[in-house]
């Protein structure tokens, strides 16, 4: 391993400190307010809790995990449909019963270990999920890409196609051709040169910048008071088992960034008080309105390229985080970014989620030509991307994604020929 620049424990000069903080905020600024916006929350109050999970979960960690937390992807459709069920006041409540197995699971791997969860999520039920994920989400990346909203109708629009092509080109160049801190921030660098496109072409009105104060208060959503506090099972369902994803994506962030660094953190801090972490930063955004949280794998990507580990560069990216969720005018900024720029950098989003979960699949070398495997693999992802529902009553239903991850799981516990031994995951 290379050298650090600056160790989890050390601190860096004031000068340093505020530019790589800065540089971490922006990492994840693109991909952490794209969330809100494909679901109809506040950008503000997901900069906000982002910056808060965080320090929660270095808290947590004991100051051990140099790992930033920002809107999670996977519970972009699952927000959706809890919200068209019952209002976005169902989304926070299912983010919350997210938050909860996090601890359960938490719980359980202090008492018994972590190696028994990676028997329950191997790589050929995990990544087939993960392929979900993107690909039931790419008919909304391409109907925000190219249709507009004429009297309740979605109609093609060449003009706001050509400002989605021009923030997926920008996106794209700036992975392949560029080198260093850009090419970990296409996301943000897309949106950018996207919306300088449609400035140009008219297609952005600037009336909410104008209009917006320089300071002020996030838009949040306090349950009881915003929204009434009503479990249903349908919701538990359709929130809760993407936690599958989720946790099996935070083991594989935590064995990575380990690499980076050189430490074991499955060991210390530990499994458990990673994803406790976790599911406490979840938990908190739940409770004031913004999206459930993950670890960000651009982040890591900083750490990985810089040799900067230190944990008070991240927390000064929270900071950095909560203050700019404040500023007015750059929220009304941000709520002026076109569709079709969301929609044109989605393509590529959604996409890379998808393909990421079938480069899970080619790494750990799982057998197509094994039956089992195949089947698996087979039933997550038509169940998944076809929507597949069960429905026995108006408060029980599952559906889509969710249904894909319980039967990918209950089929790898099933169908025999499961193999023994070591387990993706295992950090001996």
């Amino acid at each position: 391993m290379a050298k650090a620049a600056l160790d989890i424990h050390e601190k860096p000069s004031s000068g340093k400190w505020l530019t790589l903080s800065l540089q971490h905020m922006f990492a994840m600024f693109g991909s952490t307010i794209l969330v809100p916006q494909l679901v109809g929350l506040s950008p503000a109050i997901a900069l906000l809790t982002s910056g808060i999970a965080t320090i929660v979960f270095i808290l947590v960690t004991q100051f051990k995990v140099p790992a930033y937390l920002g809107s999670s992807f996977a519970f972009i459709i699952p927000i959706q449909v809890a919200t068209k069920a019952g209002g976005i006041g169902s989304a926070m409540i299912g983010s919350m019963f997210v938050a909860l197995v996090y601890g359960l699971v938490s719980l359980l791997i202090w008492k018994t270990g972590y190696k028994w969860i990676m028997k329950i999520l191997p790589p050929v039920v995990v990544g087939p999920v993960i392929m979900v994920i993107g690909l039931a989400l790419a008919p909304t990346a391409v109907q925000m890409a190219s249709t507009i909203d004429v009297d309740g109708t979605n109609t093609y629009s060449f003009l706001h196609f050509s400002a989605a092509l021009v923030t997926l080109a920008a996106a794209v160049i700036c992975i392949i051709f560029f080198r260093g801190i850009i090419s970990l921030m296409p996301v943000l660098i897309g949106i950018v040169a996207g919306y300088i496109y449609s400035a140009a072409i008219g297609i952005i009105d600037f009336t909410p910048v104008r209009e917006a104060a320089w300071f002020q208060v996030p838009e949040f959503l306090i349950p009881g008071i915003d929204y009434s506090f009503h479990i249903t099972p349908t919701l538990l369902l359709v929130m809760v088992p993407i936690s599958i994803v989720t946790i099996s994506e935070h083991i594989g962030h935590q064995l990575v960034l380990g690499r980076i660094v050189d430490r074991n953190f499955i060991k210390d801090p530990g499994l458990n008080r990673s994803l406790l972490g976790d599911g406490l930063g979840t938990l908190f955004s739940g409770l004031v309105g913004g999206p459930p949280k993950t670890t960000y794998g651009e982040n890591i990507g900083v750490l990985a390229l810089t040799r900067v580990f230190s944990v008070h560069v991240i927390f000064g990216a929270a900071l950095f985080a909560i203050l700019f969720s404040f500023l007015g005018k750059l929220m009304a900024l941000i709520s002026t970014i076109p569709q079709a720029v969301l929609g044109g950098i989605s393509i590529l989003l959604f996409g890379i989620i998808a393909s990421s979960g079938l480069r899970m699949l080619v790494e750990h070398g799982i057998d197509f030509d094994n039956q089992r495997n195949l089947v698996i693999a087979s039933v997550i992802l038509v169940t998944g991307i076809g929507g597949a529902a069960i429905e026995i009553s108006e408060t029980f239903k599952i559906e889509g994604m969710a249904l894909a991850a319980i039967l990918g799981v209950l089929l790898n516990q099933i169908l025999p020929g499961r193999p023994e031994g070591k387990e993706a995951g295992d950090a001996e």
